[in-house]
């Protein structure tokens, strides 16, 4: 199978007789939901969970896995009868064809994979449906060129600073594969009935004839990614002799003894290897002929293996180029480079934010991102890649825009329980808490150490005035200045309630009407307050007020 959902029973025991591991074992997945051992790609969800008896061994073959622990028995091998869950794979169509025979009487037609992509984005194109489901901001830059390389059949990399959707795309890919397809059953390498390539699919075709049993593949089956790091082999990519099928018996010129690593087993299928010039140069090498002449050599082994299968890589520019780690002659083997990039525009990242962002659910309180705030944060990011402070090398991640935007609210959220309220809407007081999901995802330059928070605090004082700037008529701002002069000192604040917003609104009408304006119609009590906030740090940083903050508390009073 391509990217073969193994039960982890049969995978165990293989790991048992190679390493001397127990069958017992707990494995934790990444948040990919994919798992790599041994070269096989293991599908969610598995929990085979044993007795913690024995000595815990921590295994970290690739930074897919995020923890791989099993029980080393020290005596005997373990007789744990644990009942091993079925991966949820969907199940196929009733009265689809089951044997070779049915299906050529069937009329099903074998095609390459990339006829499928262009076949299925020509459907998609031809009814108006995205060509990448949720991905925003690449219409008339990305997709057009994505389009263009899946019609003609190429290979591609995306080249992009971190978070800029490579990933995403890549996978969204599978979307345009056919949903189902025959393979001979058991087979490694998903082969074709009608044209097997691996030994073990032509031998039981040649036996079974019109008789071979077929199983059917999922999409979501013909799908293999890897991430590339420094310890990746060529075994793990192409494949390696397996000792194990030695010590049964056969002989090392048996093709049989060969265990295939990921390309090969994704075949008619995607290969994707994510962050490709951390491969090393010579392991890149390997990679060559996969590209070209689609054949492999293993361990002095020259198979010829017809493989069909379309390879996808991600990059980062840097890496790319002639100073890069990637060998040119890898490089023109790729028929597309496509290069992604940031939002363009702040109303962009703002749909970006609207589509990631998990708000909580919060019993009893009704959670808001108010409008400007989501434009303050979104600001923020783009500010911070216009920045000559901050390393446009690593870029700044739309990462940074989501995680700001839940922290904020999530401090919101806090506030709200706090104070027992039954609303919560982010304000200005609540981007004092941004700075710890902010700080890891920018690389600051600059030449005085310890000047981190205070770069990144004047970023966000920017973020706030501009966004100030576009949703307040400068013309109207007088009017609230002199208001606040003659009611006093305003106190705002992560302790101030909803109570004492209203309050404070029933005595200042142009405040109140500006707020309105920023909050828009049928707002809340908690969206209100946000626009109240709002305005007045605006009015601070456009040096109309002046503000003195103690605690959780802030005064805005007249110059």
């Amino acid at each position: 199978m391509t990217t073969r959902a193994i039960r982890i029973r049969v995978l165990l025991d293989r790991l048992r007789r190679r390493e001397g591991l127990s069958c017992a074992a707990i494995i934790t997945l990444t948040e990919s939901s994919r798992i790599l051992i041994h070269g096989y790609q293991i599908l969610p969800p598995i929990a085979v969970i044993g007795s913690a008896t024995t000595t815990e061994l921590a295994w970290a073959p690739d930074s897919m896995v995020r923890r791989y622990v099993a029980n080393v028995s020290a005596h005997e091998p373990s007789t744990d009868t644990t009942t091993v869950p079925e991966l949820r794979v969907p199940t196929p169509p009733a009265g689809l064809p089951t044997t070779l025979g049915a299906l050529v009487s069937s009329g099903w037609v074998s095609r390459p994979v990339s006829e499928e992509l262009r076949s299925n984005a020509i459907a998609r194109l031809r009814s108006g449906e995205p060509l990448v489901p949720g991905v925003i901001g690449y219409d008339d830059t990305v997709l057009p060129q994505l389009t263009n390389a899946l019609l003609a059949g190429h290979d591609l990399i995306l080249l992009g600073e971190r978070g800029q959707a490579k990933t995403r795309i890549i996978r969204a890919l599978v979307g345009l594969l056919d949903e189902w397809l025959p393979v001979v059953a058991g087979s490694e390498l998903a082969d074709d009935p009608t044209a097997p390539v691996s030994p073990g699919a032509v031998a039981a075709v040649a036996e079974g004839g019109d008789d071979t049993p077929i199983e059917w593949l999922h999409r979501s089956q013909r799908y293999a990614e890897k991430l590339a790091t420094p310890d990746t082999s060529i075994a793990d990519l192409i494949g390696e002799v397996d000792p194990i099928k030695v010590a049964e018996g056969r002989h090392l010129d048996d093709e049989g003894t060969i265990h295939f690593g990921l390309v090969p087993r994704a075949n008619r299928g995607i290969f994707a290897m994510n962050e490709l010039p951390d491969l090393s140069e010579r392991i890149q090498v390997g990679l060559l002929n996969v590209l070209e002449e689609r054949d492999v050599q293993i361990r002095g082994y020259r198979i010829r293996l017809p493989l069909d299968v379309m390879l996808v890589a991600s990059a980062n520019p840097e890496d790319y180029t002639n100073r890069g780690r990637l060998i040119t002659p890898l490089k023109d083997r790729f028929g597309a480079q496509i290069r992604t990039h940031y939002p363009l525009e702040v109303a962009t990242e703002v749909a970006i934010l609207d589509q990631e962002v998990t708000v909580p659910d919060i019993d009893g309180v009704s959670v808001t991102v108010p409008r400007s705030m989501a434009e303050v944060v979104a600001t923020f990011s783009h500010l911070a890649r216009q920045s000559s402070q901050v390393s446009q090398r690593s870029g700044v991640s739309v990462r940074l825009t989501v995680t700001n935007a839940e922290t904020m609210t999530a401090n919101a959220v806090r506030r709200a329980l706090r104070l027992g309220e039954v609303e919560a809407a982010a304000r200005v007081c609540d981007l004092d808490a941004l700075p710890a999901s902010t700080m890891g995802k920018l690389e600051i330059e600059s030449l005085e150490e310890g000047r981190e928070a205070q770069i990144v605090g004047q970023l966000m004082h920017h973020a706030v005035l501009t966004v100030f700037r576009d949703l307040v008529s400068p013309g109207d701002l007088g009017r609230v200045v002199d208001e606040i002069e003659q009611h006093g000192a305003v106190e705002v604040g992560d302790d101030v309630t909803l109570a004492e917003f209203t309050e404070l609104l029933s005595g200042t009408p142009e405040l109140t009407k500006i707020a309105a304006g920023v909050a828009g119609d049928a707002a809340t009590a908690a969206e209100l307050a946000s626009a109240v906030e709002l305005v007045l740090e605006g009015l601070h940083l456009s040096k109309r007020l002046n503000k003195d903050a103690l605690g959780g508390a802030t005064t805005y009073s007249g110059r």
